[in-house]
């Protein structure tokens, strides 16, 4: 591991972390600090894939396939651990324990994305925001991250809403709702839960609980 690991980064806000195309010979783990993973279209329209947790792994796909097919930004301040992408098959070949490791925060991420996309195409507006919003509390809490029952969310309505394939006034009105009924709010870079329950009742979420991570 010593020898996959190069060192830590520390970046700020806007910070590029990878590019779509590229094949950088760093892989990272964000130790700390939140970022977006998104695409850019022809004509410069960004689409966000997905939000950069602390405990995230980045660039395995380019480790796997040589490319990255989306990049990765900084939103906040972030801290990353830095590894050299030559070793990783070397890693997975005399440390198999970890290799499987990699492989779950993988699988975890696809299976989330396929979450999204169901959110996207069969959910309304209010399903969609409380779906999303009970998943990023439930993931940041079991991360460690807040207190009682509010979570750092440092992002803009508008990546939101590109996440989840709504307008930014639709996501804004529903948020409006949502916080008029006193199941969260959202504001100054800060959500608050007030009842878990009923907002992944609301999103039409499966509470089959949160499995614990492996590398943190």
């Amino acid at each position: 591991m010593q020898r996959f690991k190069v060192g830590e980064l520390v970046v700020e806000p806007g910070t590029p972390l990878m590019s779509e195309g590229s094949n950088a010979p760093q892989l990272y783990t964000a130790l700390s600090g939140m970022g977006l993973r998104y695409k850019l279209l022809e004509d410069g329209r960004r689409q966000v894939i997905s939000f950069v947790f602390p405990g995230d792994f980045l660039g395995l796909q380019s480790g796997v396939m040589r490319e990255m097919t989306h990049s990765v930004e900084a939103t906040t301040n972030m801290r990353l651990c830095v590894f050299d992408r030559s070793e990783l098959f070397n890693m997975f070949r005399h440390m198999p324990g970890r290799g499987f490791d990699l492989t779950w925060l993988a699988a975890t991420q696809e299976r989330f994305l396929g979450e999204a996309m169901t959110s996207i195409g069969q959910k309304s507006a209010t399903e969609r925001i409380a779906w999303a919003m009970s998943r990023v509390f439930r993931h940041l809490q079991a991360m460690g991250e807040g207190k009682g029952k509010s979570v750092p969310m440092p992002y803009r309505q508008q990546d939101l809403a590109d996440a989840l394939g709504l307008s930014l006034v639709h996501t804004n009105k529903t948020l409006a709702r949502m916080r008029e009924k006193q199941l969260m709010s959202w504001s100054d870079g800060l959500l608050t839960v007030s009842d878990i329950e009923a907002l992944e009742e609301l999103g039409l979420v499966e509470d089959d609980g949160v499995a614990s991570r492996p590398l943190m």
